[in-house]
């Protein structure tokens, strides 16, 4: 177990700000960009990455290795760094490539910091917005344009009033899509393609849930913090933790949360 002082909870707030900067300064400088050319990581399909994604992770990694270097580092881009402190920065330095490159500022920078139990601290910065909601260690706020506001998620409201995002309309594998249609259909509105930005809305107290399906542990770590200090639930689709990836619901509430969670599980059964 690591005690986490008020002095160790202020350093790592201070690193992760550092480095939500460095990244933002390497992002904005290629977003929008006509010749920015993206690779494709999946044979498959379609997973972009480009130079943006590589230099910022890097940015980031240098800020958190000069600061911090007994801290593991689990990032999407490069090799994974042990460490010996028992604290491991989770990072994603664009989640949402697919928008970043189609120019939507609906993409944003992850950064949580975890210990063997999931993330305590978690950042989802969105760099052209110039938003950034943080969540953890007894803060969970907004600060951008509009300065500094506390983010408070939604109240109860019954199913046929929520409004449900996700990232992609063909959630996952035909099982999960099932059951996904079997929820959307139920609530009074959808809306795709939001990437991180959807858990930040959720946090922020805009909409009621977010569910996918495929993550990988950087892709909801940061958001899991800021969602969790924000007064919302964010589990798999079974009820447990979800900090791994897989399966993900994020909920405004627990009413919502265990209405939602329900028609999942029928669904799947089914």
């Amino acid at each position: 177990m690591i005690p986490l002082t008020d002095e160790l909870k202020s350093d790592l707030q201070k690193v992760a700000f550092a480095a939500a900067d460095a990244a933002r300064d390497v992002t904005l400088s290629y977003f929008r960009s006509q010749t920015l050319e993206a690779e494709n990581k999946d044979a498959d399909g379609f997973d972009p990455v480009t130079r943006a994604d590589r230099e910022a992770e890097l940015a980031m990694r240098a800020v958190i290795q000069q600061a911090r270097p007994d801290d593991g580092i689990l990032g999407e881009e490069l090799p994974t760094v042990t460490g010996r402190s028992g604290l491991i920065w989770v990072l994603d330095p664009i989640d949402g490539t697919r928008g970043f490159i189609s120019g939507t500022p609906t993409w944003g920078t992850l950064i949580s910091v975890a210990t063997i139990g999931g993330p305590i601290f978690g950042i989802i910065d969105q760099p052209f917005i110039k938003e950034r909601f943080i969540g953890g260690f007894g803060t969970a706020e907004v600060r951008g344009p509009h300065g500094t506001h506390p983010l408070r998620t939604r109240a109860s409201r019954s199913l046929e009033a929520v409004t449900l995002l996700s990232t992609f309309p063909e959630i996952g594998t035909k099982t999960e899509y099932r059951a996904f249609r079997a929820l959307s259909e139920r609530v009074r509105l959808t809306r795709y393609g939001m990437d991180c930005y959807g858990y930040a809305l959720l946090a922020a107290g805009q909409v009621d849930l977010v569910v996918e399906a495929g993550l990988k542990a950087y892709d909801i770590q940061a958001p899991i913090s800021v969602i969790q200090a924000a007064g919302g639930i964010v589990s798999n689709w079974q009820g447990g933790a979800a900090y791994s990836g897989g399966q993900v619901i994020a909920a405004a509430n627990a009413d919502v949360h265990a209405v939602a969670l329900s028609i999942l599980q029928d669904a799947l059964n089914d």
